[in-house]
């Protein structure tokens, strides 16, 4: 009799190349696509009220009333042109960060917002409301780039370098250079992001080299 190989061969949605790697791609890739039309309905609703949503839900710095704000602002926009603008790299960079699995999608997402959010509530001017999905966007363009390298994966350092190349410009937004843009929100996304891909790497699985090893020689003799 042959010795069992447990060394995992089959199909891992986090290999490059497998059936299931694609197939999570697709999967994800539907899922935003389906997700981004609730931000359009969402911002149509704005307009028909004239904006309220914006105000009520957007984050106000330093005010405690606008804490809710840290939930609600990432699904509201300043309108269509700032929705249109975020809705492609949010599809994109989301894709593959929900790729990884759902439950660290969620839970990046959600810390990607949190610090985010306080960041803004923080460090942003007063009298200003601060709304927009860009501060997430920032925070999964920064999973995407830290991702391969905790967890050692060449296609995730290839993923992130390609976003980083097509939207490099966009990193340009962590900086303070223009007074209608929440930098704050962006800078403290991609803090975020960073936290989120160490916090939430992916841990390998099965048992080590020698246990394997001494596994394999039982089997054998066994045999």
């Amino acid at each position: 009799m042959a010795a069992v190989d447990i060394t995992g061969t089959q199909s891992d949605a986090s290999r490059f190349g497998t059936d299931a790697f694609y197939a999570s791609i697709g999967r994800a890739f539907v899922a935003m696509c389906a997700f981004v039309p609730i931000l359009f309905v969402v911002e149509l609703v704005d307009m028909q009220v004239d904006g309220r949503l914006d105000q009520a839900g957007g984050i106000l710095p330093r005010d405690p009333a606008g804490l809710d704000g840290i939930v609600f602002a990432p699904f509201l926009h300043a309108g269509y042109t700032h929705l249109v603008g975020n809705s492609i790299p949010l599809i994109l960079m989301g894709t593959f960060v929900l790729a990884a699995g759902g439950s660290r999608f969620l839970a990046s997402t959600v810390l990607i917002a949190l610090v985010s959010g306080v960041g803004v509530w923080f460090f942003s001017p007063t009298d200003t409301v601060t709304v927009g999905a860009s501060g997430v966007i920032f925070g999964y363009l920064a999973v995407l780039l830290t991702r391969g390298l905790v967890e050692h994966s060449w296609w995730n350092v290839a993923v992130g370098l390609l976003i980083a190349l097509l939207y490099g410009w966009s990193l340009l937004g962590v900086l303070p250079t223009d007074e209608r843009i929440s930098w704050q929100g962006h800078l403290f996304g991609f803090i975020g992001g960073v936290i989120a891909a160490v916090v939430f790497r992916r841990r390998s699985q099965g048992p080590g080299f020698l246990s394997r090893l001494r596994f394999r020689k039982r089997v054998e003799v066994e045999a």
